[in-house]
C-alpha cells in the first residue's frame, strides 16, 4: 500500500534539500500543489472533460433517482432501500468531492488547488470512503438477516437498528478520515509541490512531504486494515453464510429468486473492495502511477456512476417504484 512513485520523488525532496543547503536558503512551505492529472495536451484534455462531465452527470441522476424513488414510493421504505439511499447519498458527495475540480484543471492551464483546500479534499474523500467501507457491511448484515432469519428480520431490523448501523458508518468513516488528515498535517511540505494524481489522494500528498512520513504509512496500514480488511471478511463470511442457507432451498426457482436479492450488492463490494485493495494493500515493488490512477478513478468515479444502474437496472421493485411515480404524475 506504499506511495506510487514514491523513489523519484524522494529523489526529487532530496535534490530540492541538497541544492537550498549549498545555497544557504531556507525552505520555504508549500502554500499551493499542482495537480498533473492525465496529459496535458489540449485536445485530450478537451475529450477528457466531455467524458467525465457526462459520467458525473450520470452519476448525480441516477443516486438522486434512487434516493427519490426509496423516499416517495412506500415499497421501498425497507431497510435494505434505507441502507441503498445512504449509498446513494454517500456517492454523491463522494465524487462531488473530486470531479469538479477535476473538470476545472482541464480547462485551465494552471492546474492548481491551495495547500487547504488539498487538505480538505484528502479529508472529505477519506471521510466518505471509510464510511463506503462500513456501509457495504451493513448492506451485507441486513441481507444476511433476511435471508437466513427471515422470520425475526422485521424485529432484528427496526428502524431504530438500522439507524444506528448507518450512523456508525458514519462516524467510523469520520475518525479514519481525522486521523489520517491530522497525521498528514503534521509533515512538513517544502517541495516540490507537483502531484502526479488528478486529486489530492493521501499516498499522492505524503509523497510531496520534506519530512519522514514513515509514521504516516504505518497509520494508512494500520487503518486499511481496520477500515477495509476487517469489513470486507466480515462481508465474505456473511456470505458464506448466505450461500450455505440458500443451497438448503429445494426449489431450483426459490434459490434463484434468494440469490438475486443479493446479486446486486455483491455485484457493488466485488468492484469498491476490489480496487480498493488493489490500490492500498499491495506490495510497493509493484505500483506505477498509471495503475494507481486507473485504480483511484475507477472506485472514486466510475463507481459512484454505476452503484444505481447495478441496483435499479435489474430490481423489478425499483422498476415498479419508478411506473408508480410517473404514473402518478401523468394522472396528475
Amino acid at each position: 500500500m506504499w506511495i506510487a512513485g514514491e523513489a523519484k520523488q524522494r529523489k526529487e525532496r532530496e535534490r530540492s534539500r541538497i541544492q537550498n543547503t549549498m545555497e544557504g536558503q531556507n525552505q520555504t512551505a508549500v502554500i499551493e500543489f499542482i495537480l498533473l492529472g492525465f496529459s496535458n495536451h489540449s485536445k485530450i484534455q478537451i475529450v477528457l472533460f466531455v467524458i467525465f462531465l457526462i459520467i458525473y452527470m450520470i452519476t448525480l441522476i441516477g443516486n438522486t433517482l434512487i434516493i427519490l424513488l426509496s423516499r416517495m414510493d412506500h415499497h421501498l421504505q425497507t431497510p435494505m432501500y434505507f441502507f441503498i439511499s445512504n449509498l446513494s447519498f454517500l456517492d454523491i458527495w463522494y465524487t462531488s468531492s473530486i470531479v469538479p475540480k477535476m473538470l476545472e484543471n482541464f480547462l485551465v492551464e494552471k492546474k492548481s488547488i491551495s495547500f487547504n483546500a488539498c487538505m480538505t479534499q484528502l479529508y472529505i474523500h477519506l471521510s466518505l470512503g471509510g464510511t463506503e467501507c462500513y456501509l457495504l457491511l451493513s448492506m451485507a448484515y441486513d441481507r444476511y438477516v433476511a435471508i437466513c432469519k427471515p422470520l425475526h428480520y422485521t424485529n432484528i431490523m427496526n428502524r431504530t437498528v438500522c439507524i444506528k448501523l448507518a450512523a456508525c458508518s458514519w462516524f467510523g468513516g469520520t475518525i479514519n478520515s481525522l486521523i489520517h488528515t491530522v497525521f498528514a498535517l503534521q509533515l512538513t511540505y517544502c517541495g516540490p509541490n507537483k502531484i502526479d494524481h488528478f486529486f489530492c489522494e493521501v499516498p499522492a500528498v505524503l509523497g510531496m512531504a520534506c519530512t519522514d512520513a514513515t509514521m504516516n504509512k504505518t497509520v494508512i496500514f494500520l487503518c486499511a486494515i481496520v477500515v477495509v480488511m476487517i469489513p470486507f471478511f466480515l462481508i465474505l463470511i456473511t456470505y458464506i453464510r448466505i450461500i450455505s442457507t440458500i443451497l438448503k432451498i429445494h426449489s431450483a426457482d426459490g434459490r434463484q429468486k434468494v440469490f438475486s436479492t443479493c446479486a446486486s450488492h455483491i455485484t457493488v463490494v466485488s468492484l469498491f473492495y476490489g480496487t480498493i485493495i488493489f490500490m492500498y494493500m499491495r506490495p510497493g515493488s509493484s505500483h506505477s502511477l498509471h495503475q494507481d490512477k486507473m485504480a483511484t478513478l475507477f472506485y472514486s468515479v466510475v463507481t459512484p456512476m454505476l452503484n444505481p444502474l447495478i441496483y435499479s437496472l435489474r430490481n423489478k421493485d425499483v422498476k415498479g417504484a419508478l411506473i408508480r411515480i410517473t404514473g402518478r404524475k401523468i394522472h396528475l
